[in-house]
């Protein structure tokens, strides 16, 4: 067995943290190996997740506005036809570009990639198998970048053809007529946003009473509506059950609190949350400690009870946001360097990237609730905003919460246009920890959408110029 030696970092996961983690550690002067065991770098998210299906909801927005919004504009398409091999064509150029810029970032960097499967014999060494053939790679620290994959549920479990995950989800080969959707999360709204466009019709089963039920509830309730308007359907409070493949049609059946019934349907997409991939990396053997859910436990310095291991993204809990991931695995190798890394979790924006899309940073009205925290709000709509009622796409609103006490802005919710963009002016405020008069205060071109964040933040005093 050869031996690959004296790394300073050994990455396990080339996903957004593990990839990010390591080019830092590179960029600090560290000698950083990535193992990766697929083919391509960049993890679920770059391969089967953020990036294809945005790619895919970019796609099916301008076919849906090019098929219901485009005549208003003056704009004539004649006879609009759907090519899905090219647009699943185009999905795929996307991905290999990003997927191939991570090996030419890691070349740059002179991060060495292993390919092969990861296992973790010591707290120095990785062996690392690739068909048939092993290998140690050894090192002074090693990091766990290893993501999640989708839960699975054990009364309705994946075939990979007719009841399918997401990541089976964004390569269709053809528009399902009916496609049910179990669980309103932010992956089961985008995946039915985006074959719900095409033309299936879509259901989305939930078992609690709203759709994306860790966000602001006026907003979500705002955003069922609008997706309900383009023709997607919900049950809430209902239990998917048992699921049958009869002649390549799905019988799904389910239960709410008074009823019971079945859909037949021709796909059946589970996204019901996502599980941490720990899968034969020997944490037990070597004394890892994970928790009940099978989380690595980790401490603010992202180190395992073991010494010289260490874990972040998805794998160790919390938000499983790729954003979330790369944060923490800069902070993770800044802190091995000795440089003052850290992670404001209560800034790490939220986004669900359906049309309009919602995006959040900081508390929710629920959750100021919860913490007791005396607050104001302020609120703008889109339709006030003229820019986006000269893009004709003025659905949705800001909304801004401010403590009471001190105007210290403690959460922005937006609905609407390009709101994942719009938001990050919410982070850096919150991470700078300015007041909203900051933001009532600071100018805003015009005429843009981030003016409805500035009318937003003047609405909590109840000076709003333009509603």
């Amino acid at each position: 067995m050869s031996v690959l030696n004296d790394f300073d970092l050994i990455v396990i996961g080339s996903g957004p943290g593990g990839y990010v983690a390591a080019i830092r550690a590179a960029q600090l002067g560290m000698r950083v190996a990535c193992i990766e065991k697929d083919a391509s770098l960049g993890g679920t998210c770059l391969n089967v997740g953020c990036i294809p299906s945005k790619a895919l909801l970019d796609s099916t927005e301008h076919f849906y506005l090019a098929k219901n919004r485009f005549a208003h504009h003056g704009i004539k398409v004649g006879n609009l036809e759907l090519d899905l091999p090219t647009m699943m064509s185009r999905k795929d150029q996307v991905v290999q570009g990003l997927t191939r810029g991570v090996a030419g970032l890691f070349r740059k960097n002179k991060v060495e990639h292993i390919r092969g499967t990861g296992r973790i014999t010591s707290p120095n060494t990785v062996e690392v198998t690739t068909t048939g053939e092993s290998k140690k790679v050894s090192g002074k620290r090693i990091l766990i970048a290893t993501g999640s994959a989708p839960v699975e549920l054990k009364s309705i479990p994946f075939d990979g053809k007719n009841i399918v995950s997401s990541t089976e989800a964004i390569a269709f080969s053809s528009v399902p007529k009916k496609l049910v959707v179990v669980g309103a999360g932010a992956i089961g709204l985008e995946l039915g946003s985006v074959w719900s466009r095409l033309g299936s019709e879509v259901l989305v089963i939930e078992f609690l009473d709203r759709v994306a039920p860790l966000m602001d509830t006026e907003m979500t309730t705002a955003l069922r509506k609008q997706l309900e308007k383009q023709g997607m359907k919900f049950r809430f409070k209902t239990t998917a059950e048992t699921a049958k493949v009869e002649n390549g049609r799905v019988k799904l059946s389910w239960r709410s609190v008074d009823e019971t019934g079945t859909e037949e349907c021709d796909k059946v997409l589970v996204s019901v949350g996502r599980r941490p991939f720990t899968e034969n990396l020997g944490l037990r053997e070597i004394g890892v400690e994970l928790d009940q859910r099978g989380f690595v436990k980790a401490n603010e310095h992202f180190e395992t009870n073991v010494p010289g291991i260490y874990a972040i993204g998805d794998v160790i809990g919390g938000a499983m946001l790729a954003h979330k991931a790369e944060d923490e695995g800069i902070a993770a190798v800044e802190r091995m360097a000795g440089v003052a890394g850290h992670v404001n979790y209560l800034c790490i924006p939220n986004v669900i990237y359906t049309h309009p899309e919602l995006a959040s940073v900081g508390y929710s009205e629920e959750d100021a609730k919860a913490k007791s925290i005396e607050y104001k709000v302020g609120k703008f709509p889109f339709a006030a905003n003229g820019r986006a009622k000269a893009m004709d796409d003025s659905d949705g609103m800001v909304k801004i919460l401010a403590d009471a006490k001190t105007d210290r802005l403690i959460g922005m919710h937006i609905l609407g246009p390009r709101a994942s963009d719009l938001i990050a002016e919410g982070a850096t405020a919150m991470e700078l920890m300015s007041s909203v008069e900051d933001i009532a205060r600071s100018s805003h071109a015009h005429p843009t959408l981030p003016e409805a964040v500035r009318e937003a933040a003047m609405a909590v005093e109840k000076r709003a110029i333009h509603f």
